[in-house]
């Protein structure tokens, strides 16, 4: 993932396209007078573009309002499919949410992004499917750290260059110095820790997924900080977690 990729010319049209995506989905239903407005595009070039994304499916009427259709879900499950960490690890996500009372997440990395692939909750203290795929910086996940320590130093050169180092919380590394330290550490110990450094008073350890040296995502468990201390976190946790990464490592490798 080089600079090259994100320097490539771009199609106006298909910028309109994406503009008007992203707008509907911020707004979850929107008119298409409103709508002009908030992606600054003639009221009539904005209806044909709804025309035709409606046309095939991406788009859906209703109540006079646009609302995102379907027939994204339908990429978003094969993209997510065809991504061999997920058909991996996913039966195991259930058994360490059960094992451990804490929400499990399978993450991966695109574009210097990290995506929650699939996750599990024990109970209802986290809408789990409010997560499943969408995006978060790395540095300040211990999934996402635990990536970017078995990453190439060019590649996480170029993701920090790209993304920075933005605060989630007081806790959050924005210092690279110390972001290096941290991924250090990480390959020593074969384990990444979030101590409040994506959401205050939350918790999380996380494992490297690697197949024929490659890092292919993370298996991760999370959850309130007085129930998943640090201690825990580099116990019991880390334990389970590496059991089953070796488990998913041989599934990926055969």
């Amino acid at each position: 993932m080089g600079s090259n990729s994100r320097n490539r010319r771009t199609v106006e049209s298909d910028e309109s396209l994406f503009a008007i995506t992203e707008a509907i989905k911020k707004a979850d239903g929107i008119g298409v007078t409103e709508l002009a407005d908030r992606v600054n595009m003639a009221k009539s070039s904005v209806h044909s573009h709804l025309a035709t994304m409606q046309s095939h499916g991406f788009i859906v009427k209703l109540d006079g309002e646009y609302h995102l259709g379907l027939e994204f879900f339908r990429y978003g499950q094969y993209t997510r499919a065809k991504r061999d960490v997920y058909s991996a690890a996913w039966p195991v996500l259930d058994e360490i949410a059960a094992e451990t009372g804490e929400s499990t997440w399978l993450m991966t990395h695109e574009d210097g992004r990290l995506m929650y692939l699939e996750g599990r909750g024990p109970d209802a203290e986290m809408n789990v499917n409010s997560l499943i795929g969408s995006w978060t910086h790395m540095h300040a996940n211990s999934g996402g750290k635990v990536i970017l320590a078995h990453l190439p130093d060019d590649e996480v050169d170029d993701i920090v260059d790209h993304h920075g180092l933005p605060a989630k919380t007081d806790q959050t590394i924005t210092d690279r110095e110390r972001l290096n330290e941290e991924l250090e550490r990480i390959r020593e110990n074969g384990y990444a820790l979030n101590l409040g450094e994506d959401l205050r008073e939350n918790h999380a350890v996380a494992v490297p997924l690697i197949s024929r040296d490659t890092v292919k995502g993370a298996l991760s468990v999370a959850g309130p900080a007085y129930r998943v201390s640090k201690e825990r976190c580099e116990d019991e946790l880390v334990d389970r977690l590496r059991a089953a990464a070796d488990d998913i490592g041989l599934s990926l490798a055969y």
